[in-house]
C-alpha cells in the first residue's frame, strides 16, 4: 500500500487514560477547546524559534495563528495551526503513547472519585486526548515544516484502542485536528459558544485564534482573541481569572496555582517575568530527566521550553514565563550556563519566589500549608 497505511494499538496505558479521563473529566468537557488551542499555540511557538535559525520554513506560510472550524452539518470541529507540524514518527511518538515512566504507578493512583482523578490527570499532561471526551472519532492531519507535500501524514481513531496511521498529500504546513462529535455533544457548534470558550481559555494566547462557520461561505473567518502575550500587558489590565487561565495554559494542570507574581524589571538588565506555585506537585516530580523550569523568551519570542537554568533545581516545580529584551534571539542552553546576566537573573528569580513563599506563609497558612504538602520535601 503506497500510503503505508497501517493499523496499530494503543499503549495499554493510553487505553486506560482515555478511559478514566473521559469519565473524571466529564463534568468540564469543555476544556478540551483550551488543550487543543493551547497545543497549536505550542507549535507555533516552536515554529517560530526553528525559524530563527531556518527561516526557508517560514517563507511560504509567515503569519502563524491558529483556526478552530466548525461544521454544523458535518457535525465537526475542528483546531487547525501553521505550526511546526510532525513528521509520520512524531505523530506516532505524540500521539500512540505516553512517554512517562511511572505511568502505571500514576493510573493505579487513580480511585474513580471524579475531583481527585481530574486532578491527577490534570498534573499528567494529556492535553490531546481529551478531544475524545466529546469526539467518538478523531482525525488528525500533519505536515512537517520543512518536509514536501507528499510526506504528510493522518491519523485516526475512535480512541477505543486502536488508531489508524497513512501517508497523505497536504499543501499546507502545520497540523489539524478534526473531532466528530459524538450525538449529545452538538452545542460545541454554536459559533456563539465557541467564541466565549475561546475567550474564556485563549484570549492571552500570543498568536491570533480565528473562528470560521464552514456551514456559511458568506462569513470570513476572524480572530477573536486579543493575540498579545499575558505577560506584556500591565498588570492592572488582569483579573485574577485571566493569570488563572494563562496558568493552565502554561502547564496543562486543571488546578488553579496557589499564587503569582508579575514583574516587569528596568535598568541594567530588562526582563518580564510572571511566576506562578502550583497547587499540586507534579505528576513526575522525581523525574529527574522530566521537563521542568520556567518558560524563556526573548523579545516575545519563545526561546525554550524548560530553562532550568533559570532557577536553582529545588524549586523544579515553579512554573511561569520570562521574557528578556536584552538576551540574543540565538541563545542556547550553553550559552544559558555561561552567561553573567543568566546567573544576576536567577538569583534575583530565586529571591522573589522564596519571597512569595515566606509572604504566603504569613498572609495565607493554609495556603502554604498545601504547598508545604506538595512541594516540601523537594524544599528541605
Amino acid at each position: 500500500d503506497a500510503t503505508g497505511r497501517e493499523t496499530l494499538g494503543f499503549q495499554t496505558e493510553v487505553k486506560q487514560l482515555l478511559q478514566l479521563m473521559i469519565h473524571s473529566l466529564y463534568s468540564n468537557k469543555e476544556i478540551f477547546l483550551r488543550e487543543l488551542v493551547s497545543n497549536a499555540s505550542d507549535a507555533a511557538d516552536k515554529l517560530r524559534f526553528e525559524a530563527l535559525a531556518n527561516p526557508e520554513l517560514l517563507k511560504d506560510d509567515p503569519d502563524l495563528k491558529v483556526r478552530v472550524e466548525y461544521d454544523s452539518k458535518a457535525a465537526t470541529i475542528a483546531v487547525a495551526d501553521n505550526g511546526i507540524g510532525m513528521s509520520r514518527d512524531e505523530l506516532i511518538e505524540n500521539l500512540g503513547t505516553i512517554a512517562r515512566s511511572g505511568t502505571a504507578e500514576f493510573l493505579s493512583q487513580m480511585t474513580g472519585d471524579e475531583k481527585s482523578d481530574a486532578r491527577l490527570i490534570g498534573q499528567f499532561g494529556v492535553g490531546f486526548y481529551s478531544a475524545f471526551i466529546v469526539a467518538d472519532k478523531v482525525v488528525v492531519e500533519s505536515r512537517r515544516a520543512g518536509l514536501p507535500a507528499d510526506q504528510s501524514v493522518r491519523w485516526e481513531s475512535d480512541g477505543q484502542g486502536e488508531f489508524t496511521i497513512e501517508t497523505v498529500e497536504r499543501s499546507e504546513r502545520g497540523t489539524r485536528v478534526t473531532l466528530h462529535l459524538k450525538p449529545d455533544e452538538q452545542e460545541f457548534l454554536d459559533g456563539f459558544r465557541l467564541q466565549n470558550l475561546i475567550r474564556k481559555y485563549s484570549d492571552h494566547i500570543a498568536f491570533p485564534v480565528e473562528l470560521d462557520d464552514l456551514s456559511d461561505d458568506e462569513k470570513k473567518a476572524e480572530a477573536v482573541n486579543s493575540a498579545t502575550a499575558l505577560w506584556t500587558r500591565s498588570r492592572s489590565d488582569f483579573s485574577d481569572d485571566e493569570y488563572q487561565e494563562f496558568y493552565k495554559h502554561l502547564s496543562h494542570d486543571f488546578s488553579d496555582p496557589l499564587c503569582w507574581s508579575h514583574n516587569r524589571v528596568e535598568g541594567k538588565r530588562q526582563y518580564t517575568s510572571l511566576i506562578y506555585i502550583p497547587a499540586n506537585a507534579p505528576f513526575d516530580l522525581w523525574n529527574r530527566d522530566a521537563p521542568r523550569g520556567l518558560k524563556l523568551y526573548v523579545q516575545r519570542v519563545f526561546i525554550m521550553d524548560d530553562a532550568e537554568q533559570l532557577l536553582p533545581l529545588y524549586l523544579r516545580f515553579v512554573k511561569g514565563v520570562v521574557d528578556s529584551s536584552d538576551l540574543p534571539l540565538n541563545v542556547s542552553r550553553e550559552l544559558l550556563q555561561k552567561n553573567p546576566d543568566i546567573d544576576a537573573m536567577r538569583s534575583a528569580l530565586t529571591r522573589r519566589v522564596l519571597d512569595m513563599l515566606s509572604k504566603l506563609a504569613n498572609n495565607e497558612p493554609d495556603k502554604y500549608a498545601t504547598c508545604w504538602a506538595a512541594f516540601g520535601d523537594v524544599l528541605k
